[in-house]
């Protein structure tokens, strides 16, 4: 958690459930597109986007039946849209392992296996939910709805049983509005971290990186790995500026891993960023692909999505271009667009919006 928010959250004590409760943290999402307005409009604001970040208590073999913060855990990681999965790649004898020693593929085994039973504890008490009321019979429209609902609910508890995560199926549109109420833990995206030692880190050599691609590979397979080293990273936060961390990276032929590792989850969780521009502010605003214009407007202020009227829209890229506004009008690349315009990863918005109503 450190590392990744350079915020000294959590308790990094050296023994199991040092971390009860969540520490949460806000991350600047780098962005070079970002930096490029706020250096060409020089606003007096400048506000980036950001991810939040949870540091959860780790888990443990047992944790769907209580044991260790087993059930606290869970019901912390239901919370979350996705998961920062941290896999231990290093020996060292002064910091404990649970487990006794390190084997990064029995630990990705115990968490998958872990989440896994959860989910179906869950799936089997929605089922049983269901199955309640489809006994009562009839032929209403709810009850239709209803049976439909356990029939697909059936289904996702036939699919965990045989060992596979919910993520990793396609599922319907209908199946979806049945699924996401129920957050699932193997639904959310997972981003695997092997956290290696500084040594390993910066050679880009490790012993055990290879067996964790390959589990990766079989029993999860898309989500990416990253390799990173959680002690190099929190060395480069004891330098006084950025510069000097920048040249110690240099020195070391090597660069923090951290940029890579937030920009990745935020592609596994379809984000993407539009922007609002101008001498007063620079802002980022996060939003999820393929959303229309009154929603995107609705990240702004929520009334602006009730009462949107147009946008007027021009790309990131179009003005990196033609390097200024002026020159983007001059050459026709600003569009006039309505409720139906799917917001593109980098456009640059103006709202026109009607007056709330009271």
């Amino acid at each position: 958690m450190f590392t990744i928010t350079k915020s000294n959250l959590g308790n990094p004590a050296n023994f199991p459930y040092a971390t009860i409760d969540p520490e949460e943290a806000r991350v600047i999402v780098p962005d070079d597109r970002f930096d490029w307005l706020c250096e060409h409009y020089k606003p007096k604001s400048q506000v980036p986007a950001n991810l939040t970040v949870y540091d959860i208590a780790g888990l443990t073999r047992g944790a769907s039946t209580g044991a260790g913060l087993g059930n606290a855990f869970l019901s912390h990681i239901r919370a979350v849209d996705a998961i920062f999965q941290v896999v231990r790649c290093f020996d060292d004898a002064e910091i404990i392992h649970v487990e006794g020693d390190v084997e990064p593929e029995r630990d990705l085994n115990i968490i998958s296996e872990e989440l896994r039973i959860k989910d179906i504890e869950f799936v089997e008490k929605a089922l049983e939910g269901l199955q309640k009321q489809t006994k009562r019979g009839g032929q209403s429209l709810e009850m239709k709805k209803l049976r439909e609902e356990e029939a697909i609910v059936a289904k996702v508890l036939d699919h965990l049983k045989a060992g596979n995560d919910v993520r990793k199926a396609e599922w319907g549109p209908k199946e979806v509005e049945v699924i996401n109420p129920l957050q699932l833990l193997t639904a959310k995206p997972v981003v695997y971290l092997a956290n290696l030692s500084e040594r390993d880190y910066i050679r880009q050599k490790n012993k055990h990186l290879v067996a964790v691609k390959q589990w990766i590979d079989k029993n999860s397979p898309g989500d990416p790995l990253l390799p990173f080293s959680a002690c190099f990273e929190e060395r480069l936060t004891r330098f006084e500026t950025e510069e000097e961390a920048i040249e110690e990276c240099k020195n070391l032929n090597t660069k923090s891993a951290l940029p890579r590792v937030i920009t990745t989850m935020r592609k596994s969780l379809n984000l993407a960023s539009f922007f609002t521009t101008g001498a007063d502010e620079v802002r980022q605003w996060t939003i999820r692909k393929g959303i229309k214009a009154p929603a995107a407007a609705g990240v702004i202020h929520t009334d602006f999505e009730k009462t949107f009227i147009q946008c007027i829209v021009y790309n990131y890229s179009i003005l990196r271009e033609h390097d200024d506004e002026a020159a983007v009008k001059a050459a026709g690349k600003i569009m006039t667009k309505g409720k139906d315009y799917v917001v593109e990863d980098g456009d640059i918005l103006l709202i026109k919006a009607g007056a709330a109503r009271g």
